[in-house]
């Protein structure tokens, strides 16, 4: 059997460990785990890659999984109170050692260590014994990370939305694929009883043919920093490493409005709320389309509204386009501002202050059905009652997207949210995005090839460079 450096390791300290106790030092094979999975008995070690508002949240549920023990943090942050976090949002690698460690002395299990720092990932990558990272870092930073992990053999969890371009996504995708690790995209929605709810009505035909959804998207620039008008450059904390936190991003001085979540409102670090949420509810839209490996062949209708580029908070605030399949199927993706569910106002799970965001099928004979978090509706209470039937169509069932993505790497099988899955959904969002950047009315997309047909301009945004020297 060959083995990783990983494998190599982790059988030193067992074979250390049973000479220590007088155990006999032969191991087998499953006491270790084969291809990189680990054996059923063995915790599997975690080391988390960025440390703010999402990470906070979903290392949790990795501290409260006893098959794993989380080990190690790497942020370029020391501890970032003074840097917009307010108090449960505290973020930086300080922070991160603090909360692993409570965790695990209130749970009174004790880690044969405690939670390691790191200013720089790739140091922890590099001198940790990790099976898993949790990258929850910036987009700018998804590719490079996820790359430089695969080929270390770990198995991943990632934020999203997936990659800041098409390219990027295409790339992660295929180094996920060759080097075999599992990969868990942190789209939890498709881990929701009613999301999948909502994708099991409209594969089994309750709402007769599907010929148009709407996605409604929350629009504008959310100020989620107490600091959020402090926009001047200024030189950064002493404690943050901010130039390793730009890494692949064009060089741009420090200012107090970019942390912990207001970069996303800057086109060389993500795509505003139109990747942001679009990663989440486009995501669904293609659920129940059956279209995971494939995408629109056409974009129509575009508009959107732009500040100036020279504002830090640049992407788009209000926005429209349709996506057309090969199927005949059309799909609005806009903001709220453009109150896309008229049917859902006064609805009574709507109410008269609707949103306007989910998910919006619309069926045959005046069948609809509505989704969004926690909540669902249709035309009539008759549709919602109605069972899918054993013979009919069953889509992947994951109630715990943490979980699930444990189980699948002890088991080596899919997750609930593969790469390529992730990768076609943002695609959708990064096209809308080209299109309203180029003034463009409509894009001609070949979701086989991922290319561009006829525009020399949106075909070049599929990619953009790195800063030197980052590379992979």
């Amino acid at each position: 059997m060959k083995t990783s450096p990983h494998t190599t390791s982790r059988r030193r300290f067992i074979v250390s460990s049973a000479a220590a106790l007088g155990f006999p030092t032969i191991i087998p094979a499953a006491a270790i785990g084969r291809g990189g999975r680990p054996a059923p008995s063995e915790r599997i070690t975690v080391g988390l890659v960025g440390y703010g508002t999402i990470a906070l949240g979903w290392t949790k549920n990795f501290l409260g999984d006893e098959r794993v023990q989380v080990v190690a943090a790497a942020d370029p942050m020391k501890e970032s109170g003074h840097y917009g976090y307010k108090g449960e949002l505290q973020g930086g690698r300080d922070v991160a050692q603090r909360h692993v460690n409570d965790h695990y002395a209130q749970a009174q299990r004790k880690p044969a260590k405690t939670c390691s720092t790191y200013i720089d990932f790739r140091e922890m990558m590099d001198k940790e014994d990790l099976d898993v990272v949790q990258v929850s870092t910036p987009d700018h930073w998804h590719a490079f990370m996820a790359v430089y992990a695969a080929r270390k053999g770990k198995h991943i969890y990632g934020q999203k939305p997936l990659s800041l371009t098409i390219a990027e996504g295409r790339l992660m995708a295929d180094e996920v694929k060759k080097s075999g690790v599992t990969w868990q995209t942190g789209s939890q929605q498709r881990s929701d009883i009613y999301f999948r709810m909502a994708c099991e009505f409209v594969r089994n035909g309750r709402l007769g043919k599907v010929k148009h959804i709407r996605v409604g998207l929350p629009g504008g620039h959310t100020n989620w920093n107490q600091m959020g008008d402090q926009q001047t450059p200024c030189p950064p904390p002493k404690d943050f490493d901010f130039d390793l936190w730009l890494g692949p991003a064009p060089e741009m001085d420090y200012r107090p409005a970019m942390l912990p979540l207001n970069w996303r409102h800057n086109y060389h670090f993500s795509g505003g709320m139109i990747t942001d949420f679009g990663a989440h509810h486009i995501d669904i839209a293609q659920w129940a389309m059956d279209m995971d490996s494939g995408g629109p062949v056409e974009f129509a209708d575009i508009s959107g509204e732009l500040p100036a580029p020279t504002e830090f908070y640049n992407t788009a605030t209000a926005f429209k386009w349709t996506c057309k399949y090969a199927s005949g199927v059309e799909m609005v993706v806009a903001d709220a501002s453009h109150k896309l569910m008229p049917e859902m106002e006064g609805n009574a799970v709507g109410g008269k202050n609707f949103d306007h965001t989910g998910i919006f099928f619309e069926g045959e004979n005046g069948r609809w059905l509505w989704v969004n978090r926690g909540k669902i509706t249709a035309s009539s209470r008759e549709l919602l009652q109605e069972k899918i039937r054993p013979e009919e169509i069953h889509l992947y069932e994951s109630a715990d997207h943490t979980r699930n993505f444990i189980d699948c790497i002890y088991s080596g099988k899919p997750t609930a949210a593969p790469i390529e899955t992730a990768h076609r959904t943002i695609s959708i969002a990064h096209l809308g995005n080209i299109g309203i950047r180029l003034g463009r009315k409509s894009l001609r997309w070949y979701p086989q090839t991922e290319q561009v047909e006829d525009d020399a301009d949106a075909q070049k945004m599929l990619k953009r460079e790195w800063r030197k020297p980052w590379a992979v």
